[in-house]
């Protein structure tokens, strides 16, 4: 299952990132003789209702959302990495803020934070991006503690710290290579939240604004001309599906 998760996130790169070179082009440029049109060798996936390339709108989504869902990530595991640690390691009322902070986060649904923050920050990769964050560090957090103060009562972290060691070493030699694995796990999966939460967003208006290439504004762009242009209308939602279910499978295969 791994190989086929690789398999996929490596093909919908390759379409992000080698299809604008192998087949050059604009994602906003429009051309309203060529609206709904087929595919041809300037446009493979044919064209959208306002006459654009469909092919290099999508390949500019597929750069888009993987990236901000990254970005969010990436700053979400590092915030729950240190304070989840820190939170496991000094325990008191240190934890117990962390911890209530935590949980009231998690009594909020997902979306409706990100909304929250778009509301402020609206239409821009630094909201989805803020959104996001504020969203997925709670797992990292949650995760990283557990693991933590299980590892510090063990008996090769007491024999460590008898020796003399400090917590730089404790991290690196015990801690670390505990909760590695599980935030590999944590990370690939809130990858493919982020992704579907920006395309979810998309679809209803609340996410990009137009013209940006973007998964879900593509979609509901597209919706009312699945008829005349099935093709067009299929592939965002054919990549958004093979990039979510990458990523699934390469998370679940790193759980196993």
């Amino acid at each position: 299952m791994r190989t086929v998760g690789i398999g996929l996130i490596a093909l919908v790169a390759a379409i992000a990132m080698l299809g604008p070179v192998i087949v050059p082009g604009n994602p906003l440029a429009q051309s309203l003789i060529k609206a709904l049109a087929g595919p041809e060798t300037a446009a493979p996936l044919g064209y959208d209702h306002l006459g654009r390339s469909v092919f290099h709108r999508l390949a500019d989504a597929l750069r888009l959302s993987p990236v901000i869902a990254l970005a969010a990530v990436t700053t979400a595991g590092a915030a729950g990495l240190v304070l989840g640690t820190l939170s496991a390691a000094k325990g008191g009322w240190i934890d117990r803020i962390f911890v209530m902070l935590a949980d009231a986060l998690l009594a909020l649904p997902g979306l409706l934070l990100v909304l929250i923050v778009l509301a402020m920050v609206p239409g821009t990769a630094l909201g989805f991006w803020a959104g996001l964050s504020l969203v997925l560090w709670v797992e990292f957090f949650r995760l990283t503690r557990a693991a933590t103060r299980e590892t510090l009562a063990s008996p090769a972290v007491q024999a460590s710290r008898l020796l003399g060691f400090g917590p730089v070493y404790l991290f690196r030699v015990h801690i670390w290579p505990e909760i590695a694995p599980m935030m590999l796990t944590a990370a690939a999966f809130g990858t493919a939240t982020a992704i579907m939460a920006i395309a979810a967003l998309g679809f209803v208006h609340v996410g990009m604004r137009a013209p940006t290439p973007e998964l879900g504004l593509m979609m509901v762009e597209l919706l009312p001309y699945w008829r005349e242009a099935p093709l067009a209308l299929l592939s965002p939602v054919v990549a958004t599906f093979a990039l979510l279910l990458g990523l699934t499978l390469l998370a679940g295969s790193r759980e196993t």
